[in-house]
């Protein structure tokens, strides 16, 4: 009797590893994968693949968008592209080149520069949040939890939700999740 289960059992693993075989072959001949050299010192990750059958993620609708372009510059030189581009659903508050240009005279042209990238980061960081919320379901909470793992206060003024005092003007979805666009860079707080 204990011959006949060690006789069944390598005939089930010897099936198994049969079956794993022949899926394996299967699967490499009809593989239309190539690998290639990253040697050329090109970023990779999610943001950097082309596909033009989705739906826009939020990275793409930023690119897109004229009214963004210094969002997507601190994006690139915070090398967050592909945080922006993650399954989600993620929720970003997105400063216009007005608010950005609202700032202190030098404010962005010093964040860019290379040696502030950990402090340019925290900045971009304090608007992207977890979940895909409409404007008006905004209005239930009084704070978000941001990816900088610190919160912003949600107002209801005039009937409008004001994030960190930033009126949205826009709210545009995305393949993985929503972006709001807004009048004002929100600055996270500062440690004290």
């Amino acid at each position: 009797m204990k011959t006949l289960k060690i006789i069944f059992f390598t005939c089930i693993c010897l099936a198994f590893v049969f079956a794993c075989k022949n899926e394996n072959k299967d699967a490499t001949s009809t593989s239309t994968v190539t690998q290639t050299d990253n040697t050329s010192g090109e970023r990779s990750g999610q943001a950097f693949i082309e596909d033009d059958g989705s739906t826009p993620n939020i990275l793409q609708i930023a690119i897109g968008s004229k009214d963004h372009t210094t969002l997507v510059a601190a994006v690139q030189a915070a090398q967050l592209e592909n945080a922006l581009v993650n399954a989600g659903p993620l929720m970003v508050f997105a400063p216009t080149n007005e608010a950005f240009a609202a700032l202190p005279d030098g404010t962005v042209d010093n964040l860019l520069k290379p040696e502030n990238k950990d402090a340019l980061a925290n900045i971009l960081k304090y608007h992207v949040t977890p979940g895909n919320y409409s404007k008006d379901f905004l209005k239930k909470f009084k704070k978000l939890g941001q990816a900088n793992n610190s919160y912003v206060k949600v107002e209801v003024v005039d009937g409008e939700p004001m994030i960190g005092g930033a009126k949205i003007i826009a709210s545009v979805p995305a393949g993985n999740g929503i972006i709001h666009v807004i009048d004002k860079v929100l600055l996270p707080p500062t440690e004290e």
